[in-house]
């Protein structure tokens, strides 16, 4: 081989990105079903006994309280039954569902809504957050928010929304999900002005009890969003600035299931991990993914 060709075939290898650990092939995810007509829809969650998805829609600048934000309720299967049906809000982002109320991560303030009414019935005020992003519900009703800018996770415990944890250590926290013991992180990396970073995120874990914070897995993925459980032990993971859909096994290990285009952000996982249902906020649309 000549040392052309070699010096080709490495600069190609560089420009791949990180090496990711390849998992166990498999068919690549069918699209089952598509909605269109939202704006800047950032996460969905499944109201499994109503049997609808809430999904919410930043309507504008990400940042900016401009009161346009909203969350849309839809069927099982993609339809819209209500477009507006929570109005008034910022630019909400992440969702979290526990004991029919709804919390709503939006900028700065964690809104409580009755699933029942659609009404806002609460806001809690998060003194000093930026960027409010992600919502997980612990078993035991304690509801952690994420601040991606900012390095942060608060905790919404007994109706007080307090600062839990502060830490580079968190590598811009965006996805959350909470398990018995921990919660895991889907980082975003650090960000730059354009919101691209140097090195991309991965996972990380933080012990519940002690707060203590470990990689999962040593190499970078991407600029991750939304996080769920896949029901085999492994999560699904979206990259919003580059597009995609992971799974990221135990021990950190990803492999790219599905290419999507940029802002594939926080997804729900539903029947039993065989679809996933996926807001392309800057497409303004939702995509619903059987996953073989």
């Amino acid at each position: 081989m000549s040392k052309v060709l070699s010096a080709w075939i490495a600069a190609v290898c560089l420009s791949l990105g990180p090496v990711l650990v390849p998992g166990a092939a498999s068919a690549e995810p069918k699209l089952v079903w598509e909605a269109d007509g939202f704006a800047g829809p950032e996460s969905v969650v499944l109201d499994d006994g109503a049997d609808v998805l809430y999904l919410s829609n930043v309507n504008g600048n990400p940042t900016e309280a401009n009161g346009k934000g909203y969350i849309s309720k839809l069927s099982r299967d993609g339809k819209t039954l209500e477009k507006e049906w929570v109005s008034g809000l910022n630019a909400p982002k992440g969702l979290g569902l526990h004991d029919g109320t709804l919390y709503a991560a939006d900028i700065n303030q964690v809104a409580e809504i009755d699933v029942k009414t659609g009404k806002v019935v609460k806001t809690h005020e998060a003194p000093g957050a930026t960027f409010l992003n992600d919502v997980a519900v612990h078993e035991d009703g304690r509801v952690f928010i994420s601040d991606m800018l900012d390095n942060q996770i608060w905790v919404l415990d007994d109706g007080k929304l307090t600062l839990w944890l502060d830490s580079t250590a968190l590598d811009h926290p965006n996805g959350l999900l909470a398990e018995k013991g921990r919660l895991v992180v889907a980082t975003w990396g650090v960000p730059k002005e354009d919101f691209s970073t140097d090195v991309p995120g991965s996972l990380r874990t933080v012990d519940i009890a002690t707060k203590k914070i470990e990689k999962l897995g040593d190499e970078p993925i991407g600029n991750l969003d939304g996080i769920e459980p896949d029901g085999k032990g492994s999560y699904l993971v979206t990259d919003w600035f580059n597009g995609g859909l992971f799974r990221i096994a135990p021990d950190g290990g990803a492999t790219k299931l599905l290419d999507l285009s940029k802002g594939s952000a926080d997804l729900a996982v539903i029947d039993g991990g065989t679809v996933a249902i996926i807001p392309m906020m800057l497409d303004n649309k939702v995509l619903a993914y059987e996953l073989q």
